[in-house]
């Protein structure tokens, strides 16, 4: 009976974690530069998945992400895009490189970067 219990609250703690990050946009809405990249890529999906548990609550200094935050982004953006996108893909202050998106690849960091960006307008 033990077993059986933690078996149903894992498999309740994944259908949970997996609606957390479900997109219940319109893709056909979202902008076509962030939609599909490359291969399939999605800036937003990917955000969720490796960038959001620090950038939506700004957890170890992180500039948040959302509207209302583009003043946070302004001071990031004084340093230049390059830069910005360089510290995203070789890990700055808390952040480990590449946000720990194992998958991505330069341009697919530099996309999140831009929709983090143009989310917090």
């Amino acid at each position: 009976m033990l077993k059986m219990n933690l078996l149903v609250k894992t498999a309740g703690l994944i259908a949970a974690t997996t609606l957390a990050t479900v997109n219940f946009a319109n893709e056909a809405e979202q902008p076509l530069q962030f939609a599909q990249l490359t291969d399939g890529f999605n800036a937003e999906t990917t955000y969720m998945a490796s960038c959001f548990a620090c950038h939506s609550t700004g957890a170890a200094g992180a500039p948040k992400v959302g509207a209302g935050n583009a003043a946070v982004w302004a001071g990031q953006l004084e340093k230049g895009l390059d830069t910005v996108v360089g510290n995203a893909i070789s890990g700055v202050n808390s952040m480990p490189a590449k946000g720990l998106c194992f998958t991505c690849t330069d341009a697919d960091i530099r996309a999140i970067v831009e929709y983090m960006v143009a989310s917090s307008e």
